[in-house]
């Protein structure tokens, strides 16, 4: 018979989930994540109440979740586990656009648009019109013609169409295609700061710790192409307030935007814009697979 004690229970529960695990890689993880958790436990000398806590805790995150919202994901942006991942699974070595997180909202299955189309399915009174330009190149700078482009951005409001009962279907996403020198175009409105939820169990842990829920304002993008490793990232708009205290850690130097006011008004007149118009010029660079 066993006789499980605090000085041998992590050593044998090691045993238990590596002896007889034949994948190498599953091996590594169930020792380091048996390893780490026990030396939480005993490091912070858990109580009972607060192990009853975490998983209450944990149970109420999985309620949260839903086909429109996932706070899972939203737990691990907050905490920077995300970007934690990220950068580890996506070293850019100085080539290629950076990434960063996913987020909690995004959905597959946005309507294909056409070359310089309106992400917008409704006109809020605040919100700025915007065009964005640009170019998906490769490593070496060549342009990528029939990348694929997701766009997905909160509203004026500073909610996604996910969130909001008002909200059309599809309201700001889309998926578009670059040109054969590798061009891209869209319409939509400058985006703006929000803030992430805050009526689950983050919210809660963001209160706790004292810590803001706000995002800087940003588009989200990812961007795939054939023989291309898919780029998931975001762009930042310059000088927005919370650059230095995103709520989820994603912010990257690189990926700062500088969203201009235009009165060029040829440009808008093709893009159906009327000026003055918000304008952001921004190229994707692509690595290999």
């Amino acid at each position: 018979m066993k006789d499980f004690t605090v000085d041998n229970l992590t050593a044998e529960v090691v045993r238990a989930y590596t002896a007889n695990t034949q994948s190498p890689r599953l091996r590594a993880i169930f020792s380091a994540l048996i390893t780490h958790l026990h030396g939480f436990v005993r490091d912070v000398e858990l109580t009972e109440a607060e192990w009853f806590e975490a998983i209450g805790f944990l149970t109420a995150t999985g309620q949260k979740c839903d086909d429109k919202r996932q706070e899972f994901i939203l737990l691990s942006d907050t905490l920077g586990v995300s970007m934690l991942v990220d950068a580890i699974n996506h070293p850019k070595g100085g080539a290629g656009t950076e990434s960063t997180v996913l987020g909690p909202f995004h959905v597959g299955g946005a309507p294909a648009m056409p070359f310089g189309g309106d992400l917008r399915r409704r006109h809020l009174e605040e919100a700025e019109p915007c065009l964005v330009t640009g170019r998906v190149v490769d490593s070496t700078g060549q342009p990528i013609a029939g990348a694929t482009l997701d766009v997905w951005q909160t509203s004026a409001n500073g909610l996604y169409d996910v969130q909001d009962a008002h909200a059309p279907a599809w309201n700001l996403r889309g998926t578009f295609t670059s040109a054969a020198d590798g061009a891209y175009a869209l319409v939509t409105e400058k985006p703006v700061s929000y803030e992430v939820p805050t009526d689950g169990p983050v919210g809660r842990l963001l209160a706790a710790a004292g810590r803001h829920a706000y995002r800087p304002a940003h588009l989200h993008f990812i961007v795939s192409a054939p023989g291309c490793e898919t780029l998931v990232t975001h762009i930042f708009v310059a000088g927005d307030p919370y650059l230095d205290s995103d709520a989820v850690f994603a912010t990257k130097a690189t990926l700062i935007g500088d969203f201009k006011a235009s009165q060029d008004a040829e440009l808008g007149e093709r893009f159906g814009l009327p000026t003055p118009f918000c304008h952001l010029e921004f190229d994707f660079g692509l690595m290999p697979s």
